[in-house]
């Protein structure tokens, strides 16, 4: 059996897991303009038809 460098291998595991992160967080925030721009207009419009919608008391 071949001995292991527990510090080589805690590094290593250290980076899976900040890379692992690192591919949540590019999913989550990494958004191009205009895919910023069509949720805001989305956003925006899914506003205006619930205002539409309200009844005055």
């Amino acid at each position: 059996m071949k001995p292991v460098n527990l510090n080589q291998f805690r590094k290593q595991k250290a980076r899976a897991e900040k890379r692992a992160r690192a591919d949540v967080n590019a999913a989550k925030f990494g958004r191009s303009k205009a895919e910023k721009t069509r949720d805001a207009a989305e956003a925006e419009a899914a506003a205006k038809r619930l205002d539409q919608h309200r009844r005055d008391e």
